[in-house]
């Protein structure tokens, strides 16, 4: 009897803890991009973040333009070893999307924290975007890295509450985007 009810309690608290864990607002997730895009979109893969284009083959659609809810997955480089996974929360124009991550700029002097409507900007010969800039706080601007992207992975269903604001800065993406020095201290 005691060995049963130590199970229960036990089922009880794992059960409270995840819907805690799951009921917390989107945007106070501190960690890894993998598990954050995971959670943001409904896309349930798992592993590192280069390893999501190919998993996703034959379970969820995939191709290479950025639809609200996606997730972009950055190929594997010597910049991003473990490549790296957000997802588009906003579309400002055919070259210049908002999206939402985690663990890419540092917040309060540390990586993890969740940045929401980030300007990612398509910088690919071809119109591709298949190699991006994406807005970095340290610099208050795009960075100067292009990182190389696989494509984007297509969720079957909505995006979680919270991935974009009310109001997005839609004429600061596309300044960050077009007049990269706009945003330079003088």
């Amino acid at each position: 009897m005691r060995t049963a009810f130590a199970a229960f309690a036990l089922m009880t608290l794992s059960a409270s803890a995840s819907v805690a864990a799951t009921s917390a607002p989107l945007l106070d997730y501190v960690g890894q991009c993998v598990p954050f895009a995971r959670e943001a979109s409904g896309i349930s893969i798992y592993g590192d973040a280069w390893t999501w284009w190919d998993q996703a083959a034959g379970k969820y659609d995939r191709g290479h333009q950025p639809r609200v809810g996606s997730v972009i997955v950055f190929a594997k480089s010597s910049k991003l070893r473990l490549g790296h996974v957000a997802v588009i929360s906003r579309i400002v124009e055919d070259r210049v999307v908002m999206l939402t991550h985690a663990n890419w700029s540092r917040v309060n002097g540390e990586r993890g924290h969740t940045e929401q409507d980030v300007t990612l900007f398509d910088v690919s010969r071809d119109n591709d975007w298949s190699e991006v800039k994406v807005w970095y706080r340290d610099s208050e601007g795009l960075g100067g890295s292009v990182y190389p992207v696989d494509g984007f992975i297509y969720a079957k269903g909505a995006p979680a509450k919270g991935l974009t604001a009310k109001n997005p800065d839609y004429v600061a993406a596309l300044i960050d985007a077009y007049v990269p020095a706009a945003g330079a201290p003088r």
